[in-house]
């Protein structure tokens, strides 16, 4: 009888969590700029994940033995942020592609090596 009662006790809490209002988020985007990135790469330790982003300066790709990439913005995080966004930016994508058509990527296990140098 106890176990059911600390059960329907659980129970309880979880329609009042469920209930209960959520805190509205103010956006505050006055001290907010804006990059445009056409390179990103990522970088992690057990304590942050670190992006890169940037712009690549190579006109010629096919014929470039060598690629110039000028960074423009680091940004990190901690791993729970940015498994947050890596669920948000999953939503996001799949939301396009039911809208615009899937998006073809090519990457190879060469591509991920090198970017993890």
């Amino acid at each position: 009888m106890a176990n059911e009662q600390t059960n329907l006790g659980k129970e309880k809490d979880k329609d009042e969590a469920a209930s209960a209002p959520r805190p509205t988020v103010h956006w505050d985007d006055s001290s907010m700029k804006t990059s445009y990135a056409n390179v990103v790469n990522a970088a992690s330790t057990r304590e942050e994940v670190t992006l890169f982003f940037g712009t690549n300066l190579t006109w010629n790709p096919n014929e470039a033995k060598e690629f110039n990439v000028r960074l423009s913005d680091r940004v990190v995080l901690s791993p729970f942020a940015a498994k947050r966004l890596w669920i948000l930016l999953g939503a996001v994508l799949k939301e396009y592609e039911t809208r615009f058509g899937p998006l073809a990527v090519d990457v190879t296990a060469a591509d991920v090596t090198a970017q993890r140098r």
